[in-house]
């Protein structure tokens, strides 16, 4: 009852092959490159051409107005639930901790008669 379909990864799968031969070609390519190549340890050639951001020397006011602006920038990226998923997500929670609140309780009183009856109270 085996699975006779391909999978990528299985052996013959020419799209393997297109990846390794892509891969031995950017090797080569590599090789062929002044640059020393790295094979760990101390760094031979700095990774990225980008020049560094140049910090800018704000006061107090500046920063905490770059914060609120920083803030505004990732609420924007929210995605805000419905009104049906919110009444949803927040019957599933009250459900959740009364349940559990029962549990506990039950537990505590039916462990405090325990208590009680073992030492005699």
């Amino acid at each position: 009852m085996a699975d006779d379909r391909k999978r990528p990864g299985d052996a013959g799968d020419p799209a393997d092959d297109e990846v390794f031969d892509d891969a031995v070609e950017d090797d080569k390519d590599a090789a062929d490159g002044d640059e020393p190549v790295g094979r760990g340890g101390t760094a031979v050639a700095e990774r990225s051409a980008r020049p560094k951001k140049e910090v800018r020397r704000t006061g107090f006011f500046g920063r905490i107005g770059g914060f609120f602006r920083e803030v505004v920038s990732e609420l924007r990226k929210v995605i805000w639930p419905t009104r049906k998923e919110l009444l949803t997500y927040t019957t599933i929670v009250i459900v959740f901790v009364t349940v559990v609140t029962t549990i506990v309780g039950l537990l505590d009183l039916g462990l405090g008669k325990a208590i009680l009856w073992a030492f005699g109270g």
